[in-house]
């Protein structure tokens, strides 16, 4: 038939595709487990195939790297899809993340409920998603001990769209690979067992500030196939070159295309839903999502800047320029005014935003190697800063968010005030922790590129930003607790694990980083 119409005969390259593939099959498997399979048995498989379909994946991003040796890269479905060295280290880093996801989602240590309340355990799923919160078929369910499982499939679909989304060679598969991850997220956001309305206003108010950016993505795309005449990414940069198309329809384009791809990294003036969303959905959630989104949007500016549009530099640094000052400022100065850790931690991740675009606009290869540096780092810290707020609990078994009563949590619980002050100080970017080297990279690749005055304020901003880290160890280690202060549940092996290893991997990216940046300084060439 494609023959017949004059049209080539499209080749899928399976192999190449293999790490988005096992993904996206094992969450199909994992949709036909929650219709087939018996209630009870459907937690251990779905936790089986989750970690089984991730450590798959990742075994095949390894032996596609090894395959490249060293290598420009392939391309993949007729140009859609580039995989090349960043792609494949993004996708690794996702997929480690997306386990340490998988293993806060399965944390389901909860005593026997009393009086139809749940106990003050760690599951922070609710029982029934589809019931009025507080009524009466949620409580059967909460009093049954049901357990969501769905969680599982959906996190899976939501990794697979972020696998694709910094491999996408042309802008409908990036616009394809964007819905993929997004939808799972929007439904994902709003499962939270306790606060259920908080959770569910959460959930609607990401849908519809997503919808609107993905349009405005559309849109710009829309623009840039009329300038150009393709989606392709390379094709658009060769537009650009040869100077024959109409500029301004090129930078409305890139206008309206930035908007979407800013919006899910949280960038100012595109943040706004960052707080709402953190602080309502399940905190398992806002780990994975905080960390894993953050590195797959990245990885699609990166290559939407350093593929399609280096040559219109000149035009979209200048308000990148404004767009990462604003972030680092408005992210520093709204998180020292926070009283709740959850919000605290979310404006924290506006002002890495700002951080980071430092290192996308040095448009140079030291730039692309600490930008990927950056997103492993910050996933990694980010994912232990919230497993450790998640075991922070009231008698009742809420999470105990407000900043005043985790007064004097360190001398209490001495190992949870260590750790999570760790977390903290490479937020910071204090030094031996991976903080302090990932801003290193990315303000030192930004000075390379001219960027000088960027780092200056870059610089300011990150000396703000030590305070009210400081201000939260300060409070838990020298202030005196409340009457009714909150405990700590003891978590299972899953969420120990997901501490020790994040905790493990901030310290040593801080005492011994090269292996890393060496790892990232010979991923940092896209195919071209």
């Amino acid at each position: 038939m494609t023959q017949a119409l004059g049209m080539p005969t499209p080749s899928v390259e399976y192999g190449l595709l293999s790490p988005m593939l096992i993904v996206l099959g094992v969450a199909v498997v994992g949709v036909l487990v929650e219709a087939f399979l018996p209630r009870q048995q459907r937690y251990p498989a779905q936790l089986v195939l989750s970690l089984g379909g991730l450590a798959a994946a990742f075994v095949a991003v390894v032996k596609l790297a090894r395959d490249l040796h060293g290598g420009p890269g392939r391309t993949a479905v007729m140009g859609a899809v580039a995989v090349d060295a960043p792609t494949l280290f993004l996708q690794a880093t996702i997929l480690l993340v997306g386990v340490l996801g998988i293993l806060l989602i399965a944390e389901r240590r909860i005593p026997a409920p009393a009086d139809d309340e749940p106990g003050p355990g760690l599951d922070a799923f609710t029982p029934q998603a589809s019931a009025i919160a507080g009524s009466v078929v949620e409580k059967v369910a909460t009093k049954a001990g049901a357990m969501q499982t769905e969680v599982f499939p959906l996190t899976l679909f939501a990794i697979g769209g972020m696998l694709l989304f910094p491999a996408s060679d042309d802008l409908l598969t990036m616009f394809i690979a964007l819905e993929v991850l997004s939808l799972p997220l929007y439904l994902l956001c709003g499962l939270a067992r306790r606060r259920r309305l908080l959770s569910q206003e959460a959930s609607v108010k990401y849908f519809l500030l997503g919808a609107f950016s993905s349009a405005f993505f559309l849109y710009g795309a829309a623009m840039l196939y009329g300038y150009a005449g393709t989606l392709n990414l390379g094709g658009i940069a060769d537009k650009v070159t040869s100077g024959t198309g109409r500029t301004s329809l090129a930078l409305i384009g890139i206008a309206l295309l930035l908007v979407g791809l800013l919006f899910k990294v949280g960038a100012v003036p595109f943040h706004s839903w960052i707080p709402d969303v953190y602080q309502g959905a399940p905190t398992p959630i806002t780990a994975f999502m905080a960390a894993a989104t953050k590195i797959a949007a990245f990885g699609a500016i990166l290559r939407v800047f350093y593929i399609a549009l280096p040559g219109l530099r000149d035009d979209w640094r200048p308000v990148m320029w404004a767009i990462a000052i604003l972030t680092m400022v408005v992210g520093t100065v709204t998180a020292v005014t926070q009283n709740d850790v959850k919000r605290m931690l979310a404006y924290s991740a506006v002002a890495h935003t700002g951080f980071i675009l430092t290192g996308v606009i040095a448009q140079n290869q030291a730039g692309v190697s600490s930008t990927l540096f950056y997103l492993f780092a910050y996933g990694f810290s980010t994912v232990g800063a919230f497993a450790v707020v998640g075991l922070v609990r009231t008698p009742e078994g809420e999470e105990d968010t407000a900043l005043a009563r985790w007064a004097g949590l360190g001398r209490r619980y001495p190992v949870v005030g260590i750790v999570f002050s760790l977390f903290l100080l490479a937020f910071a970017g204090i030094p031996l922790t991976s903080g302090f080297v990932s801003k290193f990279a990315v303000f030192k690749a930004a000075g390379e590129g001219g960027a000088i005055p960027l780092v200056v304020i870059g610089v300011i901003a990150s000396a703000i930003a030590a305070y009210f880290y400081v201000r939260v160890i300060v409070l838990m280690f020298f202030t005196e607790p409340p009457d009714d202060a909150p405990t700590v549940v003891v978590p299972s092996v899953l969420t120990t694990a997901v501490v020790t290893i994040t905790a493990a991997v901030t310290f040593a990216l801080g005492a011994l980083p090269q292996p890393l940046l060496d790892l990232a300084n010979t991923a940092n060439q896209f195919l071209r």
